[in-house]
């Protein structure tokens, strides 16, 4: 039985077509996560799923069921929203609470969710505050408590990282993945955010305009882009897009990533540091050509390269992917 089966899902408001034919099917206890730019429709097709927005055609199944036309709170899912969504009247054990008691769980039940939730994200001593009195990253866990508490057949969350600032994105990213091995439920994660994407997933779904582009583990994806708009988006900093023609290459466009490039004496693309980022671990270089493209060096460690510094750059051409004049991986 899977977990989530969708079968040619469409969705229009009015004359646009917000998803387009989306098909797809998350195995039990599998991590999928949705990425694409702003306006691919992966909030659209979570809110679908979730059953927030209805289909305009095609057909949704949650746990070997037909959920088409079942209401949001029948659905067997716990969505956890970007904004939180705590009332603010209640204290942490009335918010994660709330949910249980409207669908007539007996006191003892609640009771023990609450406490094995408040445990496994360390919210044991906040339980009796409301959320102005907590941090953001606090906040944040109680939503995730508040959904754990009504053991769903499929969680959903919808960029539950994006109020948080860097260090905490990390350390709440960390502690999702460790719920997830923990609670081996099935879970689907919207973010635009590459890094959350590569390091959570089992799976990624790469979405634009509405349509699935690819589906398959990070690394598949990274290593092996379908087209150049997938190996362009997975990666930072993001493939360089050269024109084929001008380093005897096949196809209208060669992309090479940034760590594949190498800098020395002779090279087949000489040009110019226009910038230089020193970020400790990692030096990135950019570089304009002399058929003025700019491209993106990756070196490990620190280099003591300066703007304006001629230099000629190479490749190794297993490490290269050629893309037709639409986009299309050219493979062989």
């Amino acid at each position: 039985m899977t977990a989530l089966a969708l079968e040619n899902i469409n969705k229009s408001f009015g004359s646009v077509d917000v998803l387009k034919d989306i098909s797809l099917t998350v195995e039990p206890g599998e991590f999928i996560v949705f990425v694409g730019p702003s306006g691919c429709g992966k909030s659209t097709l979570l809110r679908t799923i979730a059953g927030l927005e209805d289909a305009t055609s095609g057909r949704i199944e949650i746990g070997g069921k037909d959920v088409t036309m079942t209401p949001p709170a029948k659905r067997g899912i716990a969505m956890v929203f970007q904004s939180y969504a705590l009332y603010p009247h209640l204290d942490v054990e009335g918010n994660m609470a709330l949910g249980l008691k409207q669908a007539g769980e007996a006191k003892a039940v609640i009771a023990e969710r609450i406490q094995g939730a408040a445990q496994m994200l360390s919210l044991e001593p906040y339980l009796k505050r409301r959320p102005a009195e907590l941090s953001g990253g606090q906040r944040q866990r109680v939503a995730i408590g508040r959904a754990i508490v009504r053991k769903p057949d499929l969680f959903l969350f919808d960029e539950p990282l994006s109020n948080l600032d860097a260090a905490l994105r990390m350390a709440t990213r960390v502690e999702i993945a460790r719920l997830h091995r923990e609670l081996g439920a099935a879970m689907i994660y919207v973010t635009h955010d590459q890094t959350e994407a590569m390091t959570l997933a089992d799976r990624i779904v790469v979405l634009r305009d509405g349509r699935i582009e690819q589906v398959g583990s990070p690394m598949a994806l990274y290593n092996d882009p379908a087209n150049q708009f997938v190996a362009g988006f997975l990666g930072a900093p993001s493939m360089n897009f050269l024109a084929a023609g001008q380093l005897g290459a096949s196809g209208a466009t060669l992309g090479i990533r940034p760590e594949h490039l190498t800098v020395g004496q002779t090279g087949r693309i000489k040009g110019r540091i226009t910038h230089v980022e020193r970020l400790g671990g990692d030096t990135n270089l950019l570089v304009t050509t002399e058929a003025g493209e700019t491209v993106t060096v990756r070196l490990f460690g620190q280099h003591p390269h300066c703007v304006d510094e001629t230099v000629a750059l190479d490749f190794d051409p297993r490490h290269a992917y050629a893309f037709d004049a639409q986009g299309l991986r050219i493979r062989g």
